[in-house]
């Protein structure tokens, strides 16, 4: 507060002078950013104060040095309160130096005074002090010349502050010793030249620095605990060693810090100091590396690299100290390997910056080719370049760079020309796997030095293995990087030849990288499409911008793939180019990609049309058109990546409009405005954001679905963000601008941009109620109770078998915290300060009824208005507020009395709770109140701020003394009563309670809570009641929040920036009941989602108190922690870890708490003690039905090391707890082996990494096997020594061994790494070549897959042929048939990894292929084994183009003489192998060849009896295997066709069936496939199949599946076989498709529906149009009909079928279909077949009446009526059948189509008929339904369901329908005219029935239920798109 009260003396100063103003100016600027907590903030308030004393400077000058020193001492104390901050410390140290101009002594005798305070004699400096040194040492030059001037004093201080901390050790998470040894490191930076004479002096050398230097030694050696502070001691040595005058003595003062690890106790020369060496505490390692890193960070140049006196030969600190040391360190600090490699780096750094002293030094290359140097470093950066550690990889790529460099340089100063090292790397580059990234750093290093031909040649697989990295996210960088180097090579190259044209330069990267580009953009997966557009197509343009003529014309296209191509290259080419000109097929052709169906395009799209390089580029008129267009229709997209970056896109758009429309109004007509349009573009600007506005606001509806309200609140937040000027302090970008005012004075003046109006605030209050979610979930209305049985069942003793581990979840599966958070959000951020008073009582009593749902969503809808009130209320709000009366006291702060009341509401809840546990969990459950109280104290900053304020403490302290006392009850209440244990008296067990004791338990309570007739009436159900529901929901979410509240506050309370000068807010009482309610949660709680939320709480919770400095709050979880371990070793009456979710998290969660850059030693004591107690013998003989402590403790490592909050620190333990899982495997306990193999899996998760790839077979991780031995040598030993174990040759024969095939697992899922003299994976090569005798086959197959990360694929080849060389070249040679086969199976996987790779050719692998046919009679059936003769095929399948002509004709010889064999007579095990092991082959073989013979022989094996040759036939064809031939895939298909009939007649068996239909439907899946040729075949057996599938569909129950199958080959053959005289085969089809289009139906028939109606639909609509059939009219409105239904599923792959269907339509639907038909978007299929009713059957009258189908008529008075009843709410609320269904939405698109139908009817035309008739049926009700909300809604204040009307979905969608219908009537009335005048019911003409409708209207308007209609008044209106964008 010293700053405030200078602040208060400079006013009191000047407030008489002249420069009065400006000073007070400047004074509020300061205070302003005094008071700031936002960086952005503070800065923004000094440079006001800056640009102010710019004019005070001049004032000044003509003052006396009494006048300017009040101002000058303020700004000075202001500054040294800013210490932590050096940008803002700088601005002030400006202001203090143009304040101080001709006064400059005057400012130095205030920054001594000023100074002087801190350096009292003796006193400890505290770490604020510490922070003003270090400041002014580094900013300030007056303040380096006092502490010049009072060197010794400072350094006095220092020692004493050092010596304090190193003694007194305050908490681990302060910075106290950190800001010590910086001012230490500041001191020796800044005053070098005072400092020198000290230590290298023998006459002024300091006693007081040689304590500090004994104090830095001993901080480095391990006194201090923290990390960083050790290494900065380490720097700060090294700066004390640069100060020596000469080079020598300051190398010898190193050496002599070098010779201290192994020196012992003893003395420490360095200069003329003398310290005693200090002891060793926990010798660790990290002593040398604090001396290296901090000698290679700031040691002189001239130091490192300076002869050394006493050594043999020419050395160096450099190379003969610092590497040697370095290397080591590499090695054993596995725990620090960042800084290890860091230091690492920094060494080929300074080598670099060396090399002319070292080589004046040797006089000769110090890394020549022969040199160990080299070959040590090489090797260093080979073993550690997969290092998994974040941030090693960018070392490793400064590292290569580095080392290439020195070895350039050198062997330019040597004139050496032969550079071997190039070569050595890029092969060793190239015999690496594609999937690790570690290869691609050297290739960027290596190019410039070979050229870029070199490397291609070398390595032509290159660009596919980039192709391939770009679709995987970690290769991407690494990937785009190495084609950038290329290409900028290349470039250089050809300019270097004399091609250098932009045009030649162009061609020239068309060959070579153009196939690569093009395949990456026209790619399906949007990875590779996004990753290729954003690394590599822009940087191309930028680079070579000629190369976008080729690429244009590649992408010319008019297929999706094209089409996605060309918007990509688009968008990039406007980032680069700026503007781009659309006009006629440009503009068509975007106008395609804004509306096709993949995501993607319509996003590449959208990103085209509002990005521009410079933000204050207006939107041109075609865009803003094409915006408006596009926006609506993608609201309700259910994909979320395509919201956010929907919003993204927009914001774009909406800062272009907002910095062009500033700077039209401030003249400045920005880049791309016409001339003279300024002003319409400015008004065209204020009316899109105007629009835009509205959109969003009528979007919110409850009745629309959670996709549109979610993407409606992103756009209205974008909005507001971008459009209004409110400052956000928490964000770094994106403020609005300073003159934004004038913006929103020029759009207010147009009456627009009223962002905070009434009908906003309600749409927004209606979304804090939102209960939607997305439809992709999983529904609540059936799974749940379906879940619960085993309770139930356990309940009775019923319940067999093994109890699951967790009871069923409560219904909280609803996204819509996100509506209502994000609505939350932007009413507290953007909107006024304070809701309207009858607004905040309304929402006070809507949320107090919330808060007693037992529904979760809507008790958290409940607190969160809640939360949203406290923020938006006033003290005179809060007055109103029907508060407690206890709160009301306390009125005051706002805050507290909110929290008194809520806490008062749930003492009530738990008082009625004791009472009756059912009522309560019915009517008051408490999870609702506990979780308001957790938002309105932790998510409300103004509470936080009250709970510092000292007047408040006593109050805050009170208040949560009672809430810690409450939650502890509430939770020993909860979890006695599961138990049967009612009161606090009851005795706590150590374990849940089991299902069954649980349902006693929970039965008990409800016969309490109910009277004994009503119990017995309702009899006994298998399922669980609602009753359990209730008090299973009540008692986990509430146990659930306690959690949350508990951890929350103490984050929140214990944090160390908090002011210490007051009693804390929770004292250590009260903080070890909280500790004791956390630790009975975890130990008793039976649900995993109670557990996770509590866990996350308490993990917050030992967090905060560990690094608090109170030693009394560290201990408290220590002592849980030892109180656990203790409990986990002793005896127990129950399980604890099987059955209590709880207990493993317990230890995870204070284990989590420590400070990651501490030593961690909770986590060592814990897993060391887990380790002792889980080895320890088995007792001869335990009960099963308890865990045994063994089994407790591999339980709780598992979950330490799956935890992810302590990420790699548990690596550091893996090899004894690998050692331990793999002993477990053989245990004979049974509980033992399963936690051994989950402890096993849990460890190779955390070893390899989390998989960024999903299917089989090799990985996309990038870890080799070399690379992991090196990172953990002594896993590798284990590994290694139970493979030996298992290999081992036994006397009594071959023996099981558990262990074996989890650690085979663990190989195979590593990569091969490089081959090398010593690679670690040799000894591994062995063993498993030797497991393929194994007897167990899972063996033998495991170890063949574990064989390819072992041998590097240089050596592969020779491996291949030492194995093909060991098979048998006879029967009679065969000793083992399992040695035989496991030979085969590793040669088929090392096969499939060299092929997979490209990585061995066909020449390269002849010879194997040699010896194979030498061999070929193992394909005979000499071969008596099937399942050797299977795997001996599959290895020739692997070699195809190896083989001699005639080995392959002996090949499909014996193939076909075995396929066309009869059976055995008795089955042979693996025979079905063989045959579709033959079959697939035959296959595979004709698709390679397109031989027409072996496509004949194909499809022959179609027409075998064999089965199983025929289902691997079809499975290979489904399998998509067979796409590269066309010819083989036509041939199959006329097979199919052919046999189709007769396959359907004798339906032998329902999965071959269903296969073979899929096979057909796959082979023509493409509408060109069918051709003349295929409806020949069905020339005969058409009618016959189809009647057949129409029957299986309309009459049998064959499952969905096989449902599926036939619906949709019966529209194949109906769309392809389509005559005139199929009327009633259509007919059937169609009532086929509408029974399965049902909502009611299950995804799969939907699906069939929709897939058939693309594939038949389009062809029945367009003959009805062409052939005018009356007959098919009708069938095609039901076609459409059902497409709009569909149009509208929750499932997207439905809504996409049926989108087809509409794409197929939206062509001349009286023209042949065009080939090439772009898929549109659903909402645009839907808009498209809507137009196509109306304009192609707009005559008929079934049109009109389908339509009105979709006009559902709601019952409004039962809702409200419901509404208005204060009944309970259950705990289940049913789901619509369809909830992304939109009625309401659709009803708007309707009406306009309905009045255009009817105005387009002639009059007495059936469709005119038709509206009379519906006029006389509904419009009666619709004139009542209008007077009843009249009724309702005419009072001049809302009724008291007002507020919950609200946010009632069925409401809004039944007054939008009613609207509708209502206008529907009025357009009736109107074209009817005089014909409708005599409609009973129907008393009033039409323009009452308007005035009518308008009155509705504005009454539902004003209550929120219905949005503002659009006036159309918003400026600048736009036409259609044209023009230039």
């Amino acid at each position: 507060m010293g700053a405030e009260r200078e602040a208060e003396a400079c006013a009191a100063f000047y407030g008489a002078l002249g420069i009065a103003p400006t000073v007070l100016s400047c004074l509020r600027c300061l205070r302003q950013f005094a008071g700031s907590t936002a960086k952005r903030c503070k800065e923004k308030h000094l440079e006001e104060a800056l640009l102010l004393t710019q004019v005070l400077s001049e004032g000044l000058q003509v003052l006396g040095e009494a006048e300017a020193r009040p101002l000058l001492r303020c700004v000075l104390a202001f500054q040294m309160e800013a210490t932590s901050s050096s940008s803002c410390f700088q601005k002030l140290e400006q202001m203090v130096t143009q304040l101080a101009v001709g006064k400059e002594a005057l400012l130095a005798q205030e920054v001594d005074t000023l100074l002087a305070g801190l350096a009292l004699q003796g006193e400890v400096l505290s770490p604020g002090d510490l922070q003003s040194v270090c400041m002014f040492l580094e900013e300030s030059s007056l303040g380096r010349q006092h502490w010049r001037q009072n060197l010794a004093l400072l350094l006095q201080r220092l020692v004493t502050t050092l010596r304090w901390v190193l003694q007194s050790q305050p908490a681990p998470g302060t910075t106290w010793g950190y800001l010590g040894i910086k001012a230490c490191l500041q001191l020796f930076q800044a005053l070098p030249k005072d400092v020198a004479p000290l230590v290298w002096s023998a006459m002024e050398k300091s006693e007081t620095l040689q304590s500090l230097l004994g104090l830095l030694l001993e901080v480095a050696w391990g006194k201090a605990l923290n990390k960083d502070t050790r290494l900065l001691a380490g720097t700060a040595l090294s700066m004390l060693v640069n100060t020596a005058p000469q080079p020598q003595r300051g190398a010898s003062a190193v050496l002599t810090l070098f010779q201290l690890p192994n020196q012992g106790t003893g003395e420490l020369k360095f200069g003329h100091l003398a310290v005693e060496v200090p002891p060793v505490l926990e010798p660790d390692g990290l002593e040398k590396l604090v001396l290296n890193r901090g000698l290679l960070t700031c040691c002189k140049t001239d130091i490192l690299s300076c002869q050394l006196e006493d050594f043999p030969n020419k050395a160096c600190l450099l190379l003969d100290v610092v590497f040697p040391a370095v290397c080591a360190l590499t090695k054993e600090q596995k725990n620090c390997h960042y800084y290890c490699f860091q230091a690492c780096a920094l060494w080929l750094q300074r080598l670099r910056e060396s090399l002319p002293a070292i080589w004046h030094l040797m006089g000769t290359r110090i890394l020549a080719q022969d040199t160990q140097l080299l070959q040590k470093v090489t090797q260093l950066l080979w073993d550690n370049a997969e290092t998994p550690v974040e941030g090693v990889s960018e070392f490793i790529h400064s590292s290569f760079q580095l080392l290439l460099k020195i070895y350039h340089l050198e062997c330019q100063h040597f004139q050496d020309q032969e550079r071997s090292l190039y070569q050595q790397i890029l092969q060793r580059v190239v015999s690496m796997p594609w999937q690790i990234k570690a290869r691609y750093v050297p290739l960027c290093a290596i190019i410039p030095y070979m050229g870029s031909q070199q490397v291609l040649d070398a390595y032509p697989e290159l660009p596919q293995h980039l192709l391939s990295c770009l679709s995987t996210n970690h290769l991407c960088p690494a990937a785009a990087e190495v084609y950038k180097v290329l290409v900028m090579q290349q470039c250089s190259e050809w300019q270097d030849g004399q091609q250098g044209t932009e045009a030649a330069l162009a061609e020239h990267w068309a060959l070579c990288w153009l196939p690569l580009l093009s395949q990456a953009l026209r790619s399906p997966l949007p990875i590779l499409q996004s990753n290729a557009a954003n690394h590599l197509l822009a940087w191309t343009l930028r680079q070579l911008p000629a190369t976008q003529v080729p690429l244009f014309n590649h992408f010319g296209g008019q297929d999706t793939a094209s089409l996605r191509a060309w918007v990509l290259l688009l968008k990039a080419q406007k980032s680069v180019a700026g503007a781009l000109p659309l006009r006629d097929k440009a503009l068509e052709r975007l106008c395609c990609c804004l509306g096709a169906r993949e995501e993607g395009i319509r996003l590449a799209a959208l990103g085209l049309l509002c990005c521009s390089p410079s933000t204050n580029q207006p939107l041109s008129s075609t865009e803003m058109q094409l915006l408006r267009e596009f926006l609506p229709l993608n609201l309700n997209c259910d994909s979320s990546s395509f919201r956010q970056l929907l919003q993204a896109a927009v914001r774009k758009a909406l800062v272009r409009l907002r910095d062009s429309s500033l700077a039209q109004l401030r003249g400045k007509a920005p880049r791309g405005t016409e001339l003279g349009q300024g002003a319409g573009q400015l008004a065209q600007a204020v009316g899109f954001v105007e629009w835009l506005l509205q959109l969003s606001i009528t979007s919110l509806s409850p009745g629309s679905n959670y996709q549109r309200k979610k993407t409606a609140l992103l756009l209205l937040a974008a909005v507001l963000e971008t459009c209004t000027d409110t400052w956000s302090p928490d964000r770094k970008k994106g403020q609005p601008p300073r003159t934004m005012a004038t913006l929103l004075s020029y759009a207010r003046q147009s009456g627009c941009w009223d962002f905070f109006s009434q009908p906003n605030l309600l749409a927004l209050l209606s979304c804090l109620q939102d209960s939607t979610n997305e439809v992709s979930l999983v529904k609540t209305r059936g799974g749940h109770k379906d879940a619960c049985l085993g309770l139930e069942q356990a309940q009775r003793g019923s319940h067999h078998g093994k109890p699951s581990s967790h009871v069923p979840p409560s219904p909280t599966s609803s996204l819509s915290w996100q509506i209502r958070d994000l609505a939350s959000e932007l009413l507290v951020h953007y909107f006024p300060a304070t809701f309207p008073q009858p607004i905040a009582l309304a929402l006070f009593q809507l949320a107090q009824n919330a808060l007693s749902s037992p529904r979760v969503q809507e008790a958290e809808a409940g607190a969160v208005l809640m939360k949203t009130i406290l923020q938006k209320s006033d003290s005179s709000t809060m007055k109103s507020l029907a508060l407690e009366a206890e709160a009301a006291l306390t009125l005051p702060n706002r805050g507290l009395c909110f929290a008194q009341h809520l806490l008062h509401v749930l003492q009530a809840q738990y008082t009625v709770a004791h009472q009756d546990l059912l009522r309560a969990a019915a009517t008051a459950p408490m999870h609702g109140a506990i979780a308001a109280l957790r938002r309105c104290l932790l998510q409300v900053p103004e509470v936080a701020v009250s709970m510092q304020a000292a007047e408040l403490a006593q109050s805050w302290q009170e208040l949560l003394t009672r809430l810690m006392t409450t939650v502890r009850d509430i939770t020993s209440f909860l979890l006695g009563a599961l138990q049967s244990q009612q009161g606090l008296g009851a005795s706590e067990q150590a374990a849940a309670p089991s299902f069954a004791e649980m349902g006693n338990a929970i039965g008990s309570l409800i016969m309490l809570g109910k009277d004994q007739k009503q119990e017995e009436e309702e009899g006994d159900s298998v399922l669980l009641s609602e009753e359990h529901s209730l008090i299973l929901t009540c008692c986990w979410v509430t146990v659930k929040e306690i959690g949350l509240l508990l951890g929350g506050l103490a984050e929140l309370l214990l944090a160390p920036a908090l002011p210490a000068n007051s009693d804390p807010l929770l004292p250590l009482p009260t903080l070890q009941v909280a500790s004791r309610v956390f630790q009975e949660i975890l130990l008793r709680c039976r649900h995993w989602g109670a557990v996770e939320g509590c866990s996350m709480g308490f993990t917050k919770f030992c967090a905060a108190l560990l690094n608090h400095p109170d030693v009394e709050l560290q201990a408290i979880p220590r002592a849980v922690l030892e109180q656990g371990l203790e409990a986990l070793s002793g005896p127990r009456s129950s399980s604890i870890t099987r059955r209590a979710a709880g207990f493993p998290m317990l230890f995870l969660c204070i284990v989590s708490g420590e400070a990651p850059a501490q030593a961690r030693p909770l986590l060592t004591c814990c897993i060391q003690t887990l380790l002792a107690l889980a080895t320890t013998a088995l007792p001869q003989d335990w009960d099963q039905t308890l865990d045994l402590p063994q089994v407790c403790a591999l339980h709780v490592l598992q979950t330490l090391v799956r935890g992810a909050g302590l990420g790699s620190a548990v690596l550091c333990h893996a090899t004894p707890m690998m050692a331990l899982a793999l002993r477990g495997l053989g245990s004979p306990c049974w509980a033992m082996r399963n936690a051994a193999i989950q402890l096993f899996s849990a460890l190779t998760s955390r070893l390899l990494g989390q998989p960024r790839s999903h299917g089989e077979g090799c990985p996309a991780e990038g870890l080799s096997l070399h690379a992991f031995l090196g990172q953990h040598p002594k896993l590798g030993t284990v590994l290694l020594g139970e493979l030996g174990e298992a290999t081992r040759p036994m006397p009594g024969g071959p023996r099981l061994h558990p262990a074996l095939h989890a650690i085979l697992t663990l190989l195979a899922q590593l990569h091969p790494g490089a081959d090398g003299p010593s690679s670690p994976s040799a000894p591994f090569l062995g063993p498993l070549l030797g497991l393929a005798e194994s007897p167990i086959y899972a063996v033998r197959a495991m170890a063949a897959k574990a064989l390819v990360p072992v041998v590097p694929p240089p050596r592969r080849r020779g491996l291949l042929l030492q194995l093909a060389e060991q098979l048998p070249m006879a029967p009679g040679w065969i000793h083992s048939h399992n040695a035989v086969h496991g030979h085969l199976l590793q040669m088929r996987a090392l096969l499939a990894s060299a092929t997979g790779t490209g990585g061995l050719s066909a020449e390269v692998l002849r010879p194997v292929a040699l010896q194979l046919e030498a061999r070929g009679w193992l394909l005979t059936p000499a071969q008596r084994c099937p399942l050797v003769r299977a795997a001996f095929l599959q290895v020739l399948a692997l070699l195809p183009t190896s083989f001699s002509p005639g080995f392959a004709q002996h090949i499909c010889d014996t193939i076909s003489a075995e396929l066309c064999s009869l059976p055995p007579a008795e089955p042979q095990v693996g025979l079905a192998v063989l045959h579709q092991t033959m079959a697939h082959f035959m296959c595979s073989s004709a698709a390679r060849l397109a031989d027409s013979e072996q496509i004949a022989a194909v499809c022959s094996l179609l027409q075998q009896p064999n089965p199983d040759v025929q289902l691997a036939v079809l499975s290979w064809v489904v399998a998509g295997e067979g796409e590269t031939c066309k010819e083989l895939e036509k041939a199959l298909g006329l097979t199919l066709l052919e046999s189709l009939r007769s396959v359907l007649r004798e339906r032998r068996d329902k999965e071959f069936l269903r296969l073979y239909l899929e096979a057909l439907l796959h082979l023509y899946r493409d509408p060109s496939s069918w051709s003349q040729e295929a409806s020949h075949k069905l020339q005969g057996s058409w009618a016959a199949c189809l009647e057949m599938l129409l029957h299986m569909v309309e009459a049998e129950c064959p499952g969905p599946d096989l449902l599926f199958q036939a619906l949709c080959a019966a529209s194949l053959l109906l769309a392809h076989t389509f005559w005139d005289e199929d009327g009633t085969v259509v007919e059937r089809w169609c009532a086929a498709l509408e029974e399965c289009s049902r909502s009611a139906s299950s995804e799969v028939l939907r699906l069939a529906a929709a897939r058939s109606l693309r594939t038949a639909g389009a062809a029945v609509v367009r003959r009805s149009l062409r052939a005018a059939r009356l007959a098919l009219v009708p069938m095609a409105l039901r076609l459409i009909n059902m497409a709009i239904h569909l149009l509208q599923d929750e499932e997207r792959e439905v809504r996409h079928e049926a989108s087809g269907f509409a794409s197929l339509l939206r062509q001349n639907p009286r023209e042949p279909l065009r080939d090439g038909c772009i898929f549109v978007q659903d909402n645009m299929g839907l808009q498209s077949l809507l137009q196509l009713l109306l304009g192609d059957f707009g005559e008929q009258p079934e049109t009109f009446n389908s339509l009105l189908e979709h006009l559902p008529i709601l019952d409004l008075r039962s809702i409200v009526e419901e509404l208005e009843a204060k009944r309970a709410a259950s705990l289940y609320k049913e789901d619509e059948p369809n909830v992304f269904a939109e009625p309401a939405v659709l009803a708007q698109q309707l009406l306009p189509i309905l009045v255009q139908l009817l105005e387009r009817a002639p009059a007495g035309s059936p469709l005119r008929a038709s509206a009379l008739h519906w006029l006389e049926a509904t419009g009666p009700g619709v004139l009542q339904e209008l007077r009843y909300c009249k009724d309702c809604w005419s009072q001049g204040t809302a009724p008291h369901w007002g507020m919950k009307a609200l946010g009632c979905a069925k409401l809004h969608t039944a007054m939008a329908i009613l609207l509708v219908r209502a206008q529907l009537v009025v357009q009736v009335l109107q074209v009817l005219g005089e014909g409708a005048t005599a409609v009973p019911g129907l008393d009033c003409g039409t323009q009452e029935l308007e005035q009518e409708l308008e009155l509705v209207q504005g009454l539902l308007v004003q209550h929120g239920l219905i949005p503002v209609p659009n006036q159309g008044n918003a400026p600048g209106e736009l036409g259609p798109p044209s023009g230039t964008a």
